[in-house]
């Protein structure tokens, strides 16, 4: 039976899919075909440009083919990931415990700007207009960013568009790793930044619309296609 998702609306273009567990089955079937804020990166360079490279294009190719077959080829998760998964519970616990009670929200999405973009946010403080993002760092990593007390540029892109998707007040980022202490900065939202990323995901969401409309132009010819059917995972990838 699938599961009953229970949705909120923070404003008339803001909504929260509050028990959709992330990496679920029905995670991923929500964020199939969008532009979202954990890969936003690869659309847009850090000095706000839209990215003309290999990933890029690689990027709107594959939304454009999420949305075309409304499936989500399975990733390799590395060891990184893994640990950084278990990481970024504690960091949420740990936040809980120390700062502010937090709630689970599954994922956010945001369709102010003539097309709907994604966040996948760790939590949302409960009773407030803000939420929280953890990262898992490896030591080197995070002495540096105790020592300088400032936003990874790394994440940058990230936050600043989950920001512009949940239109929170701001986000406290969670830098975490084990045996060093946990640094938590509050990060607000930058207008220049969050309007070069509504224009170059504007500029992504033509061409993936464009590649779409090429596909089926191309079904519709006499072009020699034969359908196939997917074959299951275990088949794939054993």
């Amino acid at each position: 039976m699938a599961t009953q998702i229970q949705v909120t609306e923070a404003s008339a273009h803001v909504r929260y899919h509050s028990n959709v567990i992330q990496g679920s089955e029905e995670w991923l079937a929500m964020r199939c075909g969008l532009l979202t804020a954990s890969e936003m990166k690869l659309v847009i360079t850090p000095t706000l440009k839209a990215a003309a490279n290999d990933k890029e294009r690689a990027h709107v190719a594959e939304l454009a083919a999420q949305r075309i077959t409304k499936y989500v080829e399975p990733h390799y998760v590395s060891d990184d990931m893994l640990r950084g998964h278990d990481d970024e519970i504690e960091a949420t616990n740990l936040y809980s415990k120390t700062y502010h009670p937090v709630e689970a929200v599954g994922f956010i999405t945001n369709d102010r700007f003539g097309f709907t973009i994604g966040y996948s946010p760790d939590a949302k403080l409960v009773g407030k207009n803000a939420g929280i993002e953890n990262k898992s760092r490896r030591q080197r990593f995070q002495v540096d960013t105790i020592c300088n007390l400032e936003m990874p540029s790394d994440y940058v892109i990230q936050l600043q568009t989950g920001l512009l998707v949940s239109e929170w007040e701001w986000i406290d980022f969670n830098s975490y790793s084990g045996g060093l202490p946990m640094v938590t900065l509050r990060i607000w939202p930058d207008p220049v930044i969050q309007e070069a990323i509504v224009n170059v995901a504007g500029e992504c969401e033509r061409r993936i619309c464009e590649r779409i409309a090429r596909y089926h132009e191309v079904l519709a010819s006499d072009a020699l296609l034969i359908p196939t059917e997917r074959r299951v995972e275990v088949e794939m990838y054993v």
